[in-house]
């Protein structure tokens, strides 16, 4: 049985999609496949609409009052391609592994007993770098990273390769090391230029697919199918036929995952580049009056209007207040005080919108 990781720290670089899509399109290629859902957000499991109370969780955990095999907890996706579920027990495994003696190799244990009867199994990490993502790697031949093509990518491919070479030298294990170009929109100069540079710099552990931004990606998930159910003959359902393709029949030579001085050379090469990319961004600091508010935050062009945690402002003395490292260029933005929207009035310059609003510009460097 092979083992694949699929992992990076950074959200929103089609981690799951890829676990999801690769793991069907394997099946689809004539090899047994089982997907193991290890991310505590359990998107992959929602992403197929498996509903389950158990998951990998009551096969690891020593506290759960619901101890399984996990040959119980499989659940059939598709002919040939099963899935362990997660949920969000998985992620408390973090903090009961933390002191236990040789916590790195529980997932290995736990799933020791199915070994023989897929021919490859595909892990969807946790985002981030715990004791559950150094299990997966642990555990696996090969680790997959996807990266859009940004900037910010750069970064998450760094420090997974720190814990590669950190599991090389305390653990003795070799993983092989690749990297996915995923959500590439051909449309945009910048998708060519940035892929120079990933080719550059990736030199040696880029797979030669690359995913293309596909809306029946999206909406294959909303529906709880994989791509090739949904649509088989979309690009999305090409494109990762294609790489698992890739996977099965590479003709070219292993990279020399093994080789500790190559991955110090990868690591020393990105290094250098994230700090080439990132020396032209700019801090600037969001600043608004509003003493009694319960919760403000920003948003605007520079993050695509999204909303999460990152766009929170802080409140100091009824000042709130929130800094963000923003590229040279002229962006619109608006706070939202308790949920209502409004322009900043402490600054003069501004436009109407496609709603009839008014927004704020904002000009840095």
């Amino acid at each position: 049985m092979k083992v694949i990781a699929i992992a990076n720290q950074k959200g929103g670089c089609g981690k799951t999609t890829t676990a999801i899509n690769l793991s069907s399109a394997l099946s689809h290629n004539g090899k047994r496949v089982l997907l193991l859902d290890l991310d505590p957000q359990a998107h992959a499991t929602l992403g197929l609409d498996i509903k389950s109370q158990d998951s990998i969780y009551n096969v690891i955990s020593q506290l759960t009052p619901r101890k399984l095999k996990v040959e119980n907890i499989i659940k059939r996706v598709e002919d040939s391609f099963d899935l362990i579920p997660s949920n969000v027990l998985v992620g408390t495994l973090e903090q009961e592994l933390a002191n236990e003696i040789g916590r790195e190799l529980k997932l290995s244990q736990a799933v020791s007993s199915i070994k023989d009867k897929y021919d490859y199994t595909i892990i969807d990490c946790p985002p981030s770098l715990g004791i559950l993502t150094v299990n997966a790697i642990r555990l696996s031949d090969e680790l997959i990273i996807p990266v859009e093509t940004s900037r910010f990518s750069l970064q998450g491919v760094t420090h997974l390769m720190d814990i590669v070479m950190l599991i090389r030298e305390r653990l003795g294990h070799d993983v092989r090391c690749r990297v996915l170009v995923t959500m590439f929109d051909s449309r945009l100069r910048h998708s060519f230029s940035m892929l120079s540079t990933f080719k550059k710099n990736f030199e040696g552990f880029l797979l030669d697919t690359i995913i293309h931004v596909n809306v029946k990606l999206k909406e294959s998930a909303v529906y709880g199918k994989t791509v090739s159910a949904y649509d088989k003959y979309c690009r999305g359902s090409k494109d990762y036929n294609t790489l698992a393709k890739e996977i099965i029949f590479e003709a070219k030579q292993p990279i020399e995952a093994n080789d500790k001085e190559a991955l110090h050379v990868m690591s020393e090469k990105m290094q250098g580049l994230i700090k080439e990319e990132t020396k032209s961004l700019l801090s600037y600091k969001f600043t608004l009056d509003a003493a009694e508010a319960k919760a403000v935050y920003v948003t605007g062009s520079f993050n695509d209007w999204s909303l999460d945690d990152k766009c929170r402002l802080v409140n100091k003395n009824g000042k709130w207040e929130g800094e963000m490292v923003l590229k040279p260029g002229i962006y619109e933005y608006q706070f939202i005080v308790d949920g209502v929207w409004q322009e900043d009035p402490g600054n003069p310059r501004k436009t109407r919108n496609s709603f009839g609003d008014i927004n704020s510009l904002l000009e840095i460097g």
